[in-house]
């Protein structure tokens, strides 16, 4: 596959804002609140990104452009798309998911290592037979030394990612935790696929708000663990930007 057979193709309009090569992609309305504030940008201020807010870069951001809310797969590559037409090379993602494993609890941080393609955008960028998608090494790397050197606990591992989030059903959970992975959510197997289709780096990590390693749903939003793990991944994607 390339892009030489795509009839609609992002591009940089005349109107468009030249992005820094750093950005920060949010996948809840919560988080992109809470990076605002750390990374100096006036949450009022900005301009829209098809149903999102893009805050590009200025000059007290050191170059770092943020973004948000997105949800599901197509969605959240067609901001990924914008952004990378617009200059950005570097992207971190940050959202939340599902534990599916019994170690992992809500509040704790994942950083993925891959992620198993169980949606359907993928698939249109490329013909991927072992449906694992990866993030790039550099910023793997990146997230994890920067969580390290905040002193944020972690996991490491696969994360499960899929359209349909009323059909995360026994069986699936069974066949996916068999596949060692740790987590379920919608967006980060595309993202991974699609930031290599346009040769960019994209690393993502996201913060647990509910369990469902035992068969039956335990919601987390309202706990404090959560809100303390999500401000901890805000801090810590923060620090990391301004130093990349």
């Amino acid at each position: 596959m390339n892009d030489q057979d795509a009839i609609i193709f992002p591009k940089k309009g005349k109107r468009s804002p030249q992005l820094g090569p750093v950005a920060v992609i949010a996948g809840t309305e919560t988080d992109l609140f809470e990076l605002c504030e750390l990374l100096d940008f006036d949450s009022g201020a900005y301009q829209k990104l098809f149903t999102s807010r893009l805050y590009p870069a200025h000059p007290a951001s050191n170059g770092i452009s943020l973004t948000g809310p997105v949800v599901g797969a197509p969605y959240a590559v067609m901001v990924l798309e914008t952004l990378i037409a617009w200059g950005a090379r570097k992207i971190v993602f940050l959202g939340w998911c599902g534990s599916i494993s019994d170690k992992v609890k809500i509040g704790d941080i994942i950083v993925a290592t891959s992620a198993i393609i169980d949606e359907g955008t993928s698939g249109h960028y490329e013909n991927n037979e072992s449906r694992v998608s990866f993030p790039a090494a550099s910023m793997l790397t990146a997230l994890n030394d920067a969580l390290r050197q905040n002193q944020v606990d972690f996991h490491s591992g696969a994360i499960w990612c899929t359209d349909a989030i009323y059909r995360e059903t026994v069986e699936k959970v069974k066949h996916f935790q068999a596949r060692d992975a740790v987590g379920v959510e919608m967006e980060i197997s595309a993202l991974f696929t699609v930031a290599k289709f346009r040769g960019a780096e994209l690393g993502a990590m996201a913060v647990v708000s509910d369990e469902l390693a035992t068969f039956k749903w335990r919601p987390g939003f309202k706990m404090e663990e959560f809100r303390h793990g999500r401000q901890a991944a805000c801090t810590v994607i923060s620090d990391l930007c301004r130093k990349t």
